[in-house]
């Protein structure tokens, strides 16, 4: 069964460099063909590319309306298709890897920066990720209250309540929860904060994870054969 990477999509180039790149390290990783679909935004789309038996892994760090709607309604009521959970929480040893190359260190207050989504389940799923990495705060780009920069400018003044002796010297950290650079990357720049991660992006730990979906569908599917 062919591997299936379905992305979100995004109209900024760098985006689709990593969609590929995240691809070629899979299919370094797995003896089947590896594809790349998008849930919207870019082609080809998911109805497009399940066109046999696979295994449909979406690279998602939340399951939003893309993981429970559309992609589902892409792949249709076709039996020969699984559809894997996405990455979600997951993610957060390749976010904290992002934070430690940004230059987070000890003693920083860090604010974990999310997308957004107007299914709650999708923000729970981004709230106990805040907690996995240690977060004193969640800001969205879109979609979603509170916004980053309010949320980075509320903290930066919780930081300055404590007084000299706590507050001095204490940066505030935004953690990039999202996947691939683009738009809602971007807007983080404007935020306020002392120091910004890079996105996920192609780091082996979620390549492990992809990976991982896949097998578990495909020894799933052997046992109920």
């Amino acid at each position: 069964m062919k591997l299936v990477l379905a992305f979100h999509g995004t109209r900024d180039p760098r985006g689709g460099v990593v969609c590929s790149e995240v691809a070629s390290m899979v299919q370094a990783r797995v003896d089947v063909p590896v594809e790349v679909a998008y849930a919207d935004v870019r082609q080809p789309d998911v109805r497009s590319v399940v066109d046999g038996p696979c295994v449909v892994v979406p690279a998602f760090l939340a399951a939003g309306y893309h993981v429970r709607v559309d992609i589902p309604e892409q792949i249709g009521e076709r039996s020969d298709v699984v559809l894997t959970s996405p990455v979600g929480v997951d993610a957060v040893p390749a976010v904290r890897d992002r934070l430690v190359e940004a230059g987070f260190r000890r003693g920083d207050v860090l604010v974990l920066a999310a997308a957004g989504s107007s299914d709650s389940r999708a923000l729970a799923d981004v709230r106990r990720a805040a907690g996995l990495l240690g977060a004193s705060a969640v800001g969205y780009v879109a979609t979603a209250v509170p916004r980053v920069v309010d949320v980075v400018s509320e903290v930066r003044e919780r930081v300055r309540g404590q007084g000299p002796a706590l507050g001095r010297g204490r940066r505030v950290v935004v953690a990039s929860w999202l996947l691939a650079p683009g738009a809602f990357h971007g807007a983080l720049a404007g935020c306020g904060a002392d120091l910004v991660s890079e996105p996920v992006g192609a780091h082996p730990l979620l390549v492990d994870v992809l990976v991982r979906r896949y097998y578990e569908a495909r020894v799933g599917v052997l046992r109920t054969a």
